[in-house]
């Protein structure tokens, strides 16, 4: 009889997953100068809002964004929760607990 995977294993694939899409990583890397609406990711990663949008869930869903509301905007900013050696700038790596990524620092 097979075993269920440890609670552990299966949150460190849903970490693993939402990361594994380039777009993706690139809107991490972005979120790392700081908060940022949809339009502003749009704009700066040159894709459409509602793709934005799309990866900012699947972001938001596997708790490595975390939103606020200012008037009629959201911004999305990184979890503190994921930083090991998280300076100002969240610059340092990913920590699942499982597994650490190192990511690099954010585009100009």
């Amino acid at each position: 009889m097979p075993q269920s995977n440890p609670p552990d294993e299966t949150r460190c694939a849903v970490f693993l997953k939402a990361i594994a899409d380039p777009l993706r990583l690139q809107m991490v890397r972005a979120l790392q100068r700081g908060p940022l609406s949809v339009s502003d990711l749009a704009e700066m990663l040159e894709q459409e809002m509602g793709m934005i949008s799309h990866h900012l869930r699947v972001l938001y869903h596997a708790d490595l964004v975390v939103t606020e509301r200012e008037g009629k905007f959201i911004y999305y900013s990184l979890s503190d929760r994921f930083f090991a050696e998280r300076g100002k700038s969240h610059q340092g790596s990913l920590d699942f607990g499982c597994c650490k990524f190192e990511i690099g620092p954010p585009p100009p």
